[in-house]
């Protein structure tokens, strides 16, 4: 459905995009419980063929984009990845696939590589085969150190991801070792935000504060032992916080997702949000939908802002926090972001956290196709 053309702040001044994120399919070989894709995916039209991807990447990089993830899902169950690739080099743009691995053999990642792809951001569940096949509903433990190797064996640069939660919080010293194993130059050990799948499973993947805290003062000591090794990212879930990350840098600051079916988003979890008529880029120049479309201006600037946020001497620097956290915690989109100790409903991340172990008992719900075309 598109979006109307008519600037919803007369205010709002779009600066170029400079990250596009490519979600080519929803499909994936893997059921993770904290995937931030959204629950409802099964029920999402149509993929963009190669043709109207090569489209929607040249009109990116005319607006000003300069980096490229090609994501999903799992994007290597796209046949078209390595024309897509070449695409994206020849139009200068910098190159990334984040990936499971699955489907990632030599013979492809020959193909990528001469397809221009520059990195390659590998997931991990675990760095034991037991914890990372349950996480993941499949058996992609080994699979994952052969791909492991194949992308070091192609000189990528390498990123390893980890997402943590409570149950690989205790031993993240042995994900940190795999990493340096494997021969990673980065780790980004990302603790689960809750949004899509994640939302969903909260209660069984929320730490405790005392486990985030050890866990951190692990890889401080990890980082002063191995330098510059491997550079290690530990990003703290936003609930243990008292202030909010400024997410995405700004709403339609920087950051433009395109999900599989051609939606144009903010952010890759905006299409839950309630009332936001998201453009759709088969039906609108991308140029037009980034400076001009309802949905692109809903949160730029402040006007949107309430109290306390409104005269926060703090707003031009985390820009209100998170609209999908502020919406599934509260119900409002517009409020502040129930992450930081000034908002009013700050009280209700501190019962979810406290509260989780009570709730357990709820099962563990595995992303698939039939559970998100149950979804309401």
């Amino acid at each position: 459905m598109a979006g109307s053309t008519e600037a919803a702040s007369p205010a709002a001044t779009a600066s170029p995009p400079l990250w596009l994120l490519a979600e080519l399919t929803y499909r994936c070989p893997l059921h993770c419980v904290f995937c931030y894709n959204p629950t409802r995916y099964a029920q999402t039209g149509q993929e963009l063929s190669t043709a109207e991807w090569v489209d929607v990447m040249r009109q990116a990089r005319v607006l000003g984009a300069a980096q490229i993830g090609f994501s999903g899902g799992e994007p290597l169950l796209r046949d078209d990845l390595e024309e897509l690739v070449h695409e994206a080099r020849t139009l200068g743009f910098y190159t990334n696939l984040i990936t499971s691995g699955v489907g990632l053999t030599a013979d492809r990642a020959r193909r990528l590589k001469d397809a221009g792809l520059d990195h390659v951001q590998l997931s991990f569940q675990d760095s034991t085969r037991e914890l990372n096949d349950f996480l993941s509903h499949t058996r992609t433990f080994d699979l994952k150190k052969k791909v492991a190797r194949i992308i070091k064996e192609h000189d990528w640069p390498m990123v390893m991801n980890c997402v943590l939660h409570r149950h690989n919080l205790p031993h993240v010293d042995k994900i940190i070792d795999m990493a340096l194993d494997l021969g990673a130059e980065y780790l980004e050990l990302a603790n689960t935000q809750y949004y899509g799948w994640a939302w969903i499973n909260r209660d069984h993947l929320m730490p405790t504060r005392e486990q985030l805290e050890q866990a951190e003062a692990v890889v401080n000591r990890y980082r002063q032992k191995i330098g510059n090794r491997c550079r290690i990212l530990f990003v703290v879930p936003d609930y243990f916080e008292e202030r909010p990350k400024a997410c995405m840098n700004g709403w339609g600051a920087v950051f433009l997702s395109i999900a599989p079916d051609g939606l144009a988003m903010p952010c890759h979890n905006a299409r839950d949000l309630p009332g936001l008529q998201l453009p759709d880029v088969r039906q609108q120049p991308l140029a037009d939908i980034w400076r001009a479309s309802t949905a692109f201006n809903a949160y730029r600037g402040d006007d949107w802002m309430q109290e306390p946020c409104r005269n926060c001497d703090e707003r031009h620097k985390d820009f209100g926090g998170c609209r999908c956290q502020a919406f599934l915690i509260t119900g409002q989109a517009t409020a502040a972001d129930p992450v930081c100790g000034k908002s009013p409903h700050h009280d209700k991340v501190v019962q979810l956290v406290r509260s989780a172990p009570e709730r357990r008992q709820i099962p563990i719900v595995f992303r698939s196709d039939a559970a998100s075309r149950a979804m309401p």
